[in-house]
């Protein structure tokens, strides 16, 4: 026995009986429709292709369709010794330029918070690399580090050998380093500029009244106020330590003999350089799980922090 259909008029007059209450509750998602598809069509699609593409073969004639090879990618990346040496230039680029990212900006940050005529203007002098686009950093930078170049101009003035900054294998990978840190120290000093402008200055007067001055009113009243602060930093200073790509480029091309090759430079030279896809694919997919895993590690540096600090306050 088949059901009568319902007439539309009835089913029309049922939603708008109900409409009252759907409402609400559609409407943030009608706002949130155009967003959701432009990031469903330039993230969410993309990454879900990637993630597919790791597991086939997808390379050289990009007009063929994928061929399913399972793991094997996997098992080449595991068996590739540029790759891991990519992985260790990239963890030595964390354990250098996120400690000196975190602290440097803040002593920055706490000089450039004084009440002193024409501060704005060295606050202005620390930010200016910052609005520089990297490709004219990293060109500017590579002429200091020519072989006759301004630093080595300086270190003959000083009866000092010339040292090859780009060329070398010890060196190259350090002088990179050092653009990035000069890049970044101005926009961490205006993240932590903004979190001292929110302490209270009565805490500083207290401060010195109890007889910590100086470096010690920083160290007993400043660092554990600026600790969301310094962990958000800490975040994005690794985040962005572990995709570092422009410098390279325009510096050293990862050489000389991967010296200075980082994972993103790699995983663009098998992409674009040998139009590799699909291995590219597994190397962005093993550094998207690096990525999570120092993020999770920072959620429970945080959070164990912060019980530690709740209970000794409620000590």
């Amino acid at each position: 026995m088949t059901k009568p259909n319902v007439p539309e008029s009835i089913i029309l007059k049922r939603i708008a009986e109900h409409w009252p209450r759907i409402r609400p509750f559609l409407t943030p998602y009608f706002f949130l429709l155009p967003a959701l598809i432009v990031l469903g069509l330039t993230v969410f699609y993309p990454a879900l292709r990637a993630f597919y593409l790791s597991f086939t073969q997808y390379e050289y004639d990009l007009t063929a369709p994928p061929v399913w090879i399972g793991l094997k990618n996997f098992q080449r990346l595991w068996q590739d010794p540029i790759f891991w040496q990519t992985f260790r230039n990239t963890l030595l680029y964390l354990i250098c330029v996120v400690p000196l990212l975190v602290t440097v900006p803040l002593a920055l940050a706490i000089l450039v918070n004084q009440k002193l005529r024409g501060i704005h203007w060295f606050r202005v002098a620390y930010y200016v690399p910052v609005v520089i686009s990297m490709v004219v950093a990293g060109i500017a930078w590579k002429w200091l580090y020519a072989d006759t170049g301004l630093l080595n101009q300086l270190l003959q003035l000083l009866r000092l050998p010339a040292v090859p900054w780009l060329t070398s294998p010890t060196w190259a990978i350090f002088s990179v380093m050092a653009v990035t840190i000069w890049k970044g120290l101005g926009y961490y000093m205006v993240i932590y500029l903004a979190g001292l402008q929110a302490i209270p200055a009565d805490l500083y007067e207290a401060a010195a009244i109890d007889g910590s001055d100086g470096l010690r009113k920083h160290w007993d009243i400043t660092v554990p106020l600026m600790r969301p602060y310094l962990f958000l930093v800490a975040v994005i200073s690794a985040i962005s330590a572990t995709k570092v790509f422009e410098e390279v480029y325009v510096m050293t091309r990862g050489g000389p003999n991967h010296a200075s090759e980082t994972i993103v430079y790699y995983l663009y030279n098998k992409a674009f350089g040998e139009l590799e896809i699909s291995y590219a694919c597994t190397i962005g997919l093993m550094m998207f799980l690096l990525i999570v895993v120092l993020s999770m590690v920072r959620l429970s540096v945080e959070k164990f922090t912060t019980s530690r600090t709740t209970a000794q306050n409620q000590l």
